[in-house]
């Protein structure tokens, strides 16, 4: 008879991607840890939204999401501020998102072009203008104000704004998630990036190798991560958990000499599928 510890009438039940169970065979009690693999971050259902474009360059395009030069920082151009139905106060920082315009002949690029852009910015709403005309960004309205240059590969500048069909999709990034330390000894901030799998962080935890314990770090905006313990001087190990449950935990991906201002890339990273 095989019982796990927690969750005995459904076995399947417990979020954790390690269950400890008991094994009874005879008069002997085996204690076993099975681990369940996640698996990896898969595309969305499509749905239906609306595009438009906005003017800037590489460093306006991260602004509500804190990334100072989304070039830079791996992100390209393919870009979008998104409405506040799914930007979610800055949750959706990184999320990455399918984009394919549809049902406007007249200014969709021919053969329907697929898109892939990641939710850097945030689209404010505009109550003074009605959600149909002007008001595109305004509540519940799922929107994406595309960079100029990703717009550009899918519709016609004077279309202006068009129909799309939408989904999420898991990020593919090169390299490990990035770590930047920016504040003073008092006040820590970390900026998370170059997330892939899911894309979108939901918690930040930091330990140090010596005196910090895990601490968990507060969503200051976007995806700048707050804590007042004291880092400095301490080799640092990040966790972070992303949309879909999944964490990485990135060890000793900063060393004890760190400055503020540094940027560190660690060895570990989220994966997805686009099947």
């Amino acid at each position: 008879m095989l019982l796990p510890e927690c969750h005995a009438d459904d076995p399947f039940a417990k979020t954790s991607s390690i269950h400890h169970v008991i094994r009874r065979i005879g008069h002997q009690t085996l204690s076993t840890t099975i681990k369940y693999k996640k698996p990896p971050f898969k595309p969305g259902p499509w749905d239906l939204a609306h595009a438009t474009f906005y003017e800037g360059g590489s460093g306006t395009f991260g602004g509500a999401c804190g990334y100072e030069d989304v070039e830079k920082l791996g992100y390209g151009l393919n870009t979008a501020a998104v409405s506040a139905t799914l930007f979610n106060n800055g949750q959706k920082c990184g999320a990455c998102f399918e984009i394919k315009c549809i049902d406007s002949p007249e200014w969709c690029k021919p053969g329907q072009p697929s898109l892939i852009v990641t939710a850097t910015d945030h689209c404010p709403p505009n109550y003074n203008l009605p959600s149909d005309n002007g008001g595109w960004c305004n509540e519940p309205r799922v929107h994406f104000d595309l960079a100029k240059p990703a717009y550009l590969q899918i519709a016609e500048e004077k279309g202006g704004i068009v129909p799309v069909t939408y989904r999420r999709v898991p990020c593919q990034k090169n390299g490990g998630i990035r770590f930047k330390i920016t504040g003073n000894p008092y006040f820590n901030l970390v900026q998370v990036t170059n997330v892939g799998g899911a894309g979108d962080v939901i918690s930040v935890q930091v330990k140090g190798d010596d005196k910090l314990k895990w601490t968990t770090m507060k969503r200051n905006w976007g995806q700048e991560w707050q804590t007042d313990a004291v880092l400095v001087g301490e080799g640092l190990t990040f966790r972070v958990r992303t949309s879909d449950g999944k964490s990485s935990t990135a060890w000793h991906a900063i060393p004890k000499n760190w400055q503020f201002g540094q940027s560190f890339e660690s060895r570990k990273n989220f994966r997805g599928s686009l099947e």
